[in-house]
């Protein structure tokens, strides 16, 4: 189901979680899996791969950062998913975009994903992290996903027992996709030139 024409779109998942089996790295590969489906290209973020240092406002930060930095930066599009600590999102994430700014998400399409242990879900994280994004000018698509009692949605091999969780994961990483394309695409930038410089309407009043 390939959308994307020659527009070559990267759509990198930064994992919030240091768990290496963890269900929220399990939730982000199926809405990677999404994209792919479009045609775009992956990566996945494992933040333990990268070692960084706690944010202290300064100018000088090691290798690791700057490599975190550059990974980011070379996606169009972002998957953000955490697990739910007291009802807002992981340290380490908190502290990976610390370490970044305007230049790592300013238009970037964004897409949240987060996974409770709990019933009550994530909804309440997923609104922190959404008020985070608009602040940085990240553009963030309306659907997000919110896992809870999240032991009984995936296997420990990683497959998803719930169907509609899985179609909305699947849904999102298709979203984050699109939206990438069109935000990115040469048609669509001819298409919005083209509107901008338009004559005006000569059938059209203000009477």
């Amino acid at each position: 189901m390939t959308i994307l024409d020659n527009t070559t779109i990267h759509v990198a998942a930064i994992c919030g979680s240091l768990r290496g089996n963890g269900i929220t790295r399990m939730a982000l590969a199926y809405a990677l899996d999404g994209a792919r489906e479009l045609g775009a290209t992956t990566h996945l973020i494992d933040l333990r791969e990268y070692d960084l240092v706690f944010c202290d406002g300064s100018s000088d930060y090691p290798a690791d950062v700057q490599r975190l930095r550059r990974d980011v930066r070379e996606a169009q599009g972002l998957l953000i998913g955490t697990p739910v600590y007291h009802g807002s999102y992981s340290g380490v994430l908190k502290n990976a975009l610390d370490l970044m700014g305007f230049r790592e998400f300013e238009g970037r399409v964004v897409g949240l994903v987060g996974v409770a242990g709990g019933s009550s879900g994530a909804m309440v994280t997923l609104a922190n992290l959404r008020t985070v994004f608009r602040s940085l000018h990240s553009w963030v698509v309306p659907d997000e996903v919110s896992i809870s009692k999240s032991d009984s949605v995936f296997s420990s091999a990683g497959v998803c027992n719930d169907e509609p969780i899985c179609d909305r994961l699947l849904n999102l990483g298709r979203q984050v996709a699109r939206f990438s394309y069109l935000h990115h695409s040469d048609h669509t930038r001819e298409f919005v030139e083209m509107w901008e410089t338009a004559a005006e309407n000569p059938g059209v009043s203000d009477s």
